[in-house]
């Protein structure tokens, strides 16, 4: 097997299953508890995998400013985006509607690298951000306008937030580039750093439970530190278009999760809005790939 298809792949399987583990999680604590610690067992992996793989001596290298701003642009990506997709999966009634939305990002990373990178906006694109929109649409009000309240609309809402703050993190990593392993380190000790001071003014810091832990240590390592970095090192070591459109495999494979795990009822209108939303993606890769 191709090893960036196995890396590729590895990545995939554990995002794959972020919907699931943060539906559970987040029955006994909030999103920012919820970061705080997965955040924190990220960080540590991935300061453990530097220092052996020798890469943390190129930290060296970093002036103060560099610092600064590699923290600063992982901020929408390791703390934003966790804070508001985290409380979007807590309010919302299924953890696949959460996660269906959540997958805006591909399309935010388009409309962030025309306004940030300077892109041009092409009709294509245009057909491509209403037609993902309109995925969530479907999504949200599948059943009726008249049956949507008020936590579902919230929910929405922080779901789409969440790929906005994505989509801005895409952009800035593109503008900006620092190593990822280093820099991935680097953002999620400064969540860490912002979601202890969140929880402890809030007077939410607490002692985990050994269930809470595996899960803390399965989000942090697997979904987070693993899966960011196979993915990395994927795109590194395989043909990138090829590659790249292989994560959107993610988000039907989390409906298998969402559906064998948390015995969420698969829903026709969230498989379709889903069908929809990726083809707005996929609408946007032919224009990308003409230009």
């Amino acid at each position: 097997m191709n090893k960036s298809y196995f890396y590729a792949g590895t990545a995939i399987f554990f995002w794959s299953t972020v919907a699931t583990v943060a539906k559970l999680m987040l029955g006994s604590i909030n999103n920012f508890q919820l970061l705080w610690m997965t955040a924190a067992f990220a960080a540590i992996f991935l300061l453990a995998v530097n220092i052996i793989t020798g890469n943390i001596k190129n930290l060296k290298n970093y002036r103060p400013k560099d610092y600064l701003i590699s923290a600063l642009i992982g901020l929408p990506g390791t703390f934003f985006y966790y804070v508001f997709y985290y409380a979007g999966t807590g309010i919302m009634a299924t953890a696949s509607q959460a996660f269906i939305i959540n997958y805006l990002w591909p399309i935010m990373s388009v409309v962030f690298a025309c306004i940030l990178l300077g892109e041009k906006m092409t009709v294509r694109k245009v057909v491509a951000i209403a037609m993902s929109f309109f995925g969530v649409v479907i999504v949200v009000a599948g059943n009726g306008f008249g049956r949507i309240d008020k936590s579902t609309l919230l929910g929405a809402l922080f779901c789409i937030l969440g790929a906005v703050s994505y989509g801005v993190f895409t952009s800035l990593n593109q503008k900006y580039y620092y190593e990822k392993r280093l820099s991935m380190m680097i953002n999620y000790f400064v969540t860490v750093a912002l979601t202890t001071v969140i929880n402890a003014v809030a007077g939410d810091l607490f002692v985990p439970t050994l269930a809470q832990l595996g899960g803390f240590a399965w989000n942090g390592i697997f979904t987070v530190a693993i899966a960011n970095t196979a993915w990395a090192i994927a795109l590194e070591s395989g043909k990138t278009a090829k590659i790249s459109n292989l994560a959107y495999i993610t988000p039907f494979l989390s409906l298998v999760w969402t559906s064998v795990i948390l015995r969420e009822k698969l829903s026709l209108w969230s498989v379709l809005g889903l069908a929809v939303i990726v083809s707005g993606i996929l609408i946007q890769l032919a224009d990308k790939k003409k230009v």
